[in-house]
């Protein structure tokens, strides 16, 4: 059994030895699927032909050119109504205009005649007759005065929305 001691410790210095190598290899193994996968190169970029671009390009601009048309009419028809709301708030601006001028204007020949016709009233009653018959006539004076201005401000509005309207016909031909 003398002989077989020497031969056994070496068997076990063999298995030790092996197990060592079995465990240092299994650590140099075990990463290699992550290696792998790190190492693998991934195409990123697919190189395609130029009729296929081009043929794609075509596709989507037919795709979103009707959209494209429609958001702008309905922008230009938007634009084109604000521009005639402003053109209706400008003409309206310059009724409002005349007739806040025509009040003051109104305001101090009343102020006048007044003054004329307490003048008047002191002179004599026949001359009261004749000083309220001129007042009234000054108020119908005004009055109509009032009116022609507005109707002339009117009739320029009423010009300028033709105008607008003729504008837009002929842009949508």
């Amino acid at each position: 059994m003398a002989t077989l001691g020497p031969a056994v410790s070496s068997l076990r210095a063999s298995l030790t030895l092996l197990n060592s190598s079995i465990s240092i290899l299994d650590e140099g193994v075990s990463d290699f699927p992550r290696l792998r996968k790190v190492l693998q190169t991934q195409q990123h970029f697919e190189l395609a032909p130029e009729s296929t671009l081009r043929a794609a390009q075509q596709s989507l601009a037919e795709e979103i050119s009707p959209a494209i048309q429609q958001l702008l009419s309905t922008a230009e028809a938007y634009v084109d109504q604000l521009a005639r709301k402003e053109e209706s708030l400008k003409a309206r601006h310059e009724l409002l205009e005349g007739r806040l001028a025509y009040q003051q204007s109104s305001n101090a020949r009343s102020a006048a005649t007044i003054r004329s016709t307490s003048a008047a009233s002191r002179s004599s009653v026949m001359g009261d007759a004749k000083a309220l018959q001129m007042k009234r006539l000054q108020q119908k004076k005004d009055q109509l005065q009032f009116a022609i201005e507005r109707l002339e401000l009117q009739g320029k509005q009423k010009e300028r929305e033709l105008r607008k309207s003729m504008a837009f016909v002929r842009n949508e031909d």
